[in-house]
């Protein structure tokens, strides 16, 4: 692409002199989330920095927060500031840079370090903002979206008419996996944990919807699909790997991206004898087993495949080409104050959420 005219190759300033961050000294409870001020950032060689004007809240931040989150402590320690999307303006672009301009509207992606007034991050992990998407949808969209697609795309490939079962479906990730899934023609059944969840994983398109606060889950799946599902997407854990597995077709895939249930709802902190107790109970999956069983289990990680710029491209293309195309929707949004950083903890903690919630600086 070649550079527009008003781009230099010499690098821009920064367009404010500080920034504002949030930073984690050690691991706790919400009072860890303590606001730091420092210089602007400079961008290197590739490098974009972006004015931020939302930030997207994930359960790994909580995870980050309270020293859980494996690849936080094997790539930054301590201190670190959370946070994986954000969105904003472009404030100053690096040498080699010459398709972006001071002022355009991006999402990018961050490897920690998204909790700030500004950040700075290579150009392969910046976007354009898509067409018709406001900063508080963009910075909603990449994480959740990325995971769904790697979920569904990148491991299980899903064919049409394809039974898929998905946990928590009307949380940020459950509700992308169900919009994907039915891109794909699939037959989806959204599993929630409360009555006021179901219309929201019903707008996104599921075919069944089964609450769990009124109806036995597994008697329900097995109504719904009597011969097991092809694809089972499970964040949850211990409290249903087991009987996911179990519930999987011949020739199906259970796929697992997150243990939400080993940690507490509230209170910020974890139980350590739960967790020691749910682990000692997560079921290990023999391969023998799995070979006489004709089933698959897959797992991942996106924050250890962060280097993987290839499936990044390649993921970006497809959900953005679907976002403009109308073929998927942006999640919906709650939004809070980043002052209120704590409170948006507590709410994502809680599991009563639906949907993104996004921070203001």
């Amino acid at each position: 692409m070649n550079a527009p005219a008003h781009i230099e190759s010499a690098t821009f300033l920064p367009s404010t002199s500080t920034m504002r961050r949030v930073v984690i000294h050690r691991a706790g409870s919400y009072d860890r989330l303590r606001f730091e001020e420092g210089p602007g950032l400079k961008p290197g060689p590739g490098e974009v920095v972006v004015d931020v004007e939302a930030i997207g809240v994930n359960y790994a931040d909580c995870m980050v927060r309270m020293g859980l989150y494996a690849s936080a402590k094997e790539f930054v320690g301590w201190p670190i500031t959370p946070g994986f999307e954000t969105a904003g303006r472009v404030a100053a672009v690096g040498e080699g840079v010459d398709d972006l301009a001071v002022g355009d509207r991006v999402f990018a992606l961050t490897l920690f370090n998204g909790y700030a007034s500004q950040v700075k991050a290579g150009r392969a992990y910046v976007f354009p903002v898509p067409r018709g998407m406001s900063f508080e949808q963009a910075a909603s969209f990449p994480s959740v979206y990325l995971t769904a697609w790697y979920a569904l795309h990148e491991l299980a490939h899903p064919r049409p008419g394809a039974r898929v079962l998905i946990h928590s479906a009307a949380g940020g990730v459950g509700g992308c996996l169900v919009q994907l899934a039915k891109r794909s023609g699939c037959e989806v059944t959204g599993v929630v944990g409360a009555s006021h969840k179901v219309d929201a994983v019903r707008e996104h398109g599921a075919d069944h919807v089964i609450d769990k606060s009124k109806d036995a889950l597994w008697e329900a799946a097995e109504r719904t699909a009597p011969s097991g599902f092809d694809v089972v997407c499970d964040a949850n854990g211990v409290a249903t790997l087991k009987d996911s597995y179990q519930h999987l077709a011949p020739a199906g895939k259970l796929v697992v991206y997150g243990f939400h249930t080993m940690i507490p709802r509230k209170g910020g902190r974890p139980n350590w004898l739960k967790l020691a107790r749910d682990y000692l109970r997560t079921p290990r999956f023999n391969p023998l087993d799995l070979t006489q069983d004709s089933k698959s289990v897959m797992a991942f990680n996106l924050s250890y495949l962060f280097e993987r710029t290839d499936i990044l491209e390649l993921a970006m293309t497809d959900l953005i080409q679907w976002l403009e195309a109308g073929d998927i929707k942006p999640p919906g949004v709650t939004t809070y104050p980043l002052d209120d950083v704590a409170d948006a903890h507590r709410a994502i903690e809680s599991g009563q959420t639906t949907g993104k919630l996004v921070l203001i600086p």
